[in-house]
């Protein structure tokens, strides 16, 4: 499935979340290095520099799967995938799209009062939030039509 007419992404999360994973992983190589140079009362041995040094890989790892978040969409429905998980939705199911009173992301809802958090159309995105919303209503009501009670233009 190649064919996507829209996608959206993060990203002043996205910018902030790889500028503090590379801060995250040059501290934590420093601190590796340098911790057996220093006098601090405690003895660190090579493995204990190189346990430093993974530990800055892993938690710069953990904090870019923010980068992650990304919301698709064509003709047979939309894909949201999140931090972790990754969901497809037929347009049938596809309620609408809307950005809740001080939400930080939009959210699709779907039938049953249920909704999946979409995390890349953020907030502090500001008008790119803005734009992807509304191209995003604008594919609802292509292809899953007013009877889904998606908002009109």
């Amino acid at each position: 499935m190649t064919d996507w007419e829209f996608e959206a992404r993060p990203h002043r999360t996205a910018r902030f979340a790889t500028i503090i994973a590379a801060v995250i992983i040059v501290v934590m190589v420093v601190a590796g290095v340098l911790l057996r140079h220093n006098a601090t009362g405690v003895y660190f041995r090579t493995a204990d520099q190189v346990a430093m040094v993974l530990l800055g890989l892993l938690l710069g790892g953990a904090v870019l799967l923010l980068t992650r978040p990304r919301l698709r969409a064509n003709a047979r429905g939309v894909s949201v995938r999140n931090v972790i998980s990754e969901k497809f939705f037929e347009w049938n199911v596809v309620r609408g799209l809307s950005f809740p009173d001080g939400a930080s992301w939009a959210r699709i809802e779907l039938p049953d009062d249920e909704y999946v958090a979409v995390m890349a159309i953020q907030a502090n995105d500001k008008e790119r939030a803005v734009e992807a919303v509304q191209r995003f209503r604008a594919l609802g009501r292509k292809y899953a039509g007013s009877s889904q009670g998606l908002p009109p233009a």
